[in-house]
């Protein structure tokens, strides 16, 4: 099956994946800031917005839905905008399609694993519960979306979490609102959405045959200063910037500067595959 997506501009190729909860739409100011000079396509990954449902979410698979994409789309070589989930989706391609890839763009992710129970606790229960809370709430006798705001309301009252969270809701058949997001599979997988590239570092890969960036917000502890050694194992020559007064959704934050800093990158390194 093919990830659904949506293209726009002209020019080298350039593919954006979103990261948990997003879709290909989320991103379409960015592409419109990126379209000038490139082809931007903007890709729902598995479980997400358009695209095919799965029991199976883990990067291996998610990498092999991009290459039967690039291949669908006959692009022999693309530069690569992944953020979060998108991000290690991304990198996982790189390693095991290293020469069609022409450049590689990270969003507050690093390649490592998830799971300390000191660093990561946080980021591992926020997932947990926004999960747990979707799968509780019943939208069988919900035809409004400002109804189903209100039922989000009393457990999510970040009202900018929830109308992002409330960007993944369409309308069954019958009229009623349903989620476009796989989210018994996601729950059921969400350790290994945590997982990382450290069986790659042990296997002494290293990859240098195309320009790297990552990107992270300096209130975001999603890429911590300690993360950027296990980074430059795996991408010696990886730069890393950081977008000042900016989280983890740093592209919406902070688009401005997030685009800017994107097209700095391809302006120096983009080619034409």
């Amino acid at each position: 099956m093919i990830l659904h997506y949506g293209r726009l501009g002209s020019g080298p190729p350039l593919i954006i994946l979103h990261g948990l909860y997003g879709s290909g739409d989320n991103w379409l100011s960015v592409a419109r800031g990126l379209s000038d000079e490139h082809e931007v396509f903007l890709v729902d990954q598995r479980n997400h917005g358009r695209s095919f449902h799965s029991e199976v979410h883990d990067y291996p698979s998610m990498a092999d839905d991009l290459t039967r994409l690039m291949d669908h789309l006959e692009l022999s070589r693309a530069t690569l905008l992944g953020h979060s989930m998108g991000g290690k989706t991304a990198m996982r391609f790189a390693v095991s399609n290293p020469s069609r890839v022409s450049g590689l763009i990270i969003a507050d992710i690093s390649p490592r694993t998830y799971n300390s129970p000191t660093t990561d606790r946080q980021q591992q229960d926020f997932h947990y519960q926004v999960l747990k809370i979707l799968s509780g709430i019943r939208l069988k006798d919900v035809r409004l979306f400002g109804e189903a705001d209100r039922l989000l309301a009393p457990a999510l009252p970040d009202k900018r979490l929830r109308q992002f969270i409330l960007k993944n809701l369409g309308r069954s058949p019958d009229g009623h609102l349903a989620w476009k997001l796989n989210l018994p599979a996601l729950l059921s997988n969400l350790n290994a959405l945590m997982s990382g590239m450290e069986d790659v570092v042990l296997a002494g890969i290293t990859l240098t045959g195309f320009p790297v960036l990552f990107i992270r917000g300096d209130q975001s502890p999603y890429i911590r200063d300690e993360d950027i050694r296990m980074i430059r194992v795996l991408f010696p020559l990886a730069q890393v910037t950081t977008l000042k007064n900016a989280g983890h959704w740093l592209h919406a934050e902070q688009p401005a500067r997030f685009i800017a800093v994107v097209k700095q990158f391809l302006t120096r390194y983009s080619d034409v595959p």
